[in-house]
């Protein structure tokens, strides 16, 4: 499918499918998006000293790079397992058009953000000291299949429900409440009502907080019970 390159009102980029009429971030500005659903109500409300994050959907890239910015400003005393799943990478002329390093102030931005893209595929890295970074080139239900390390904290980053409808409903869910520890956090933009209703007959405890900058509400969802296999 063909995607575009469309400069959100933050002035970073995005990736737009024509025939899907689906962005992957909000048009009111991509990266302040990933830093109010996946940072401020995801990241810094975990205080395990290992974070193990499970990403649904690489995509851009642009979640790890937040992640990363705001591990080398706060938390270099933890370790960090970040780990992905894309079956659709995007292209380097892609990669190289988005430009997001030049949003960040770290060091190396963007030789950082163009080895995310171009390290081997289903092999961790050490990207930083303690940071580890896994993507795997496969379908989210094949999920279940992969050992992964106690998942604490969940980036539930997939295309809208109108275009992936089952990557939104219980199946899917499930298979991910299977690789988190107790008390893990699901932090997702969503806040539709099904997928309340599915989290919470999975023994989440649902809140809906404040939504990024055009989204009135978002989600966040903690598990109430061990289900860790």
């Amino acid at each position: 499918m063909k995607r575009e390159i469309k400069t959100t009102l933050d002035g970073s980029k995005t990736l737009y499918i024509n025939d899907l009429d689906e962005h992957y971030h909000s048009h009111n500005g991509a990266i302040q998006e990933a830093e109010h659903v996946f940072i401020k109500n995801g990241l810094k409300n975990v205080y395990d000293y290992e974070i193990n994050i499970l990403e649904m959907g690489f995509g851009t890239g642009l979640n790890a790079l937040v992640t990363i910015n705001e591990y080398l400003k706060n938390d270099k005393n933890h370790v960090f397992h970040y780990i992905t799943f894309e079956k659709y990478p995007v292209n380097d002329e892609e990669i190289l058009e988005l430009n997001y390093a030049e949003h960040f102030k770290f060091e190396n931005s963007q030789e950082i953000y163009q080895k995310l893209h171009e390290l081997e595929w289903n092999k961790t890295h050490e990207i930083f000291p303690n940071f580890f970074f896994t993507k795997y080139n496969l379908d989210f239900f094949q999920i279940k299949e992969i050992n992964l390390p106690a998942i604490n904290l969940v980036y539930y980053d997939c295309f809208g429900a109108k275009v992936q409808p089952d990557l939104w409903e219980k199946p899917l869910f499930e298979i991910v409440k299977s690789k988190m520890k107790e008390g893990g956090l699901l932090t997702t933009y969503s806040s539709k009502g099904s997928v309340r209703r599915i989290l919470k007959e999975l023994n989440f405890e649902v809140t809906k907080l404040e939504g990024p900058k055009g989204k009135r509400e978002m989600i966040n969802a903690v598990l109430k019970e061990p289900s860790y296999k």
